[in-house]
């Protein structure tokens, strides 16, 4: 049977793709206030807003590519059962290869009715749809005539899919955290679900604060700390 990998990404691992990421010097917080573009009372405020966000980050997404970091972690489900777990709303792992992927924030080529995938509903994600690249407006509205949000997990809003993310983390044998600060709760916690006899691997150029002394810590960018990694592995 094949060892289990539990990949945890941030915005790191998409920044050499030319994504920015969004609590550093330059990222994209310090151009838009989340509490306006990206919360649900930004959406309950002023939705064109929200939806004119979102078509600009699709649009951004169409003209990026998966980078080497992505494809190392795809390239691990050859030899390993590889559960990547990403705090990325774009689809780059999804086109490296990677086949089981766990969207804790939501995924931005996709949108559903506003009034669904709640609490009401058990999160379900029946009338989700995959828009793609394309653009969203005010006034489109679902089958079922609530107008379309992004299927984002907005700040305020709850984050169905942790369970599932602590569940697989309790079953690696490995644990691997590439590119994100672990500044946003609860994903920054994920890692603590690991058992107490699988190594846990950071891969990240800056100083990242994890009170387990069974992290290793990569101090390199996601393309070189995967290549790194890979080698560790062998």
């Amino acid at each position: 049977m094949k060892k289990r990998i539990a990949v945890l990404t941030g915005a790191g691992v998409s920044a050499e793709s030319g994504l920015g990421t969004y609590r550093d010097n330059g990222g994209l917080w310090d151009n838009y206030d989340p509490m306006v573009v990206a919360s649900a009372e930004g959406w309950a405020r002023n939705p064109a807003l929200v939806l004119d966000f979102y078509n600009m980050q699709r649009e951004k997404l169409r003209e990026v590519k998966p980078n080497e970091a992505h494809r190392l972690i795809a390239e691990l489900e050859k030899d390993y059962t590889v559960d990547v777990i990403t705090q990325n709303v774009d689809n780059l792992h999804e086109r490296a290869g990677s086949t089981h992927v766990v969207h804790l924030h939501g995924e931005a080529t996709k949108i559903r009715p506003e009034n669904t995938c709640n609490d009401y509903d058990g999160y379900s994600e029946k009338y989700v749809v995959d828009v793609g690249y394309g653009a969203v407006h005010l006034g489109d509205k679902a089958p079922n005539g609530a107008q379309y949000r992004p299927h984002i997990v907005f700040f305020g809003e709850a984050v169905p899919k942790i369970e599932r993310a602590v569940e697989l983390v309790s079953q690696a044998d490995i644990v691997l955290i590439v590119g994100t600060s672990l500044q946003v709760y609860p994903a920054a916690g994920l890692y603590r679900y690991a058992r107490a006899e699988a190594p846990i691997y950071l891969i990240d150029p800056a100083d990242v604060t994890l009170y387990d002394k069974r992290v290793k810590h990569i101090r390199k960018v996601a393309t070189e700390g995967m290549k790194e990694f890979v080698g560790m592995l062998k």
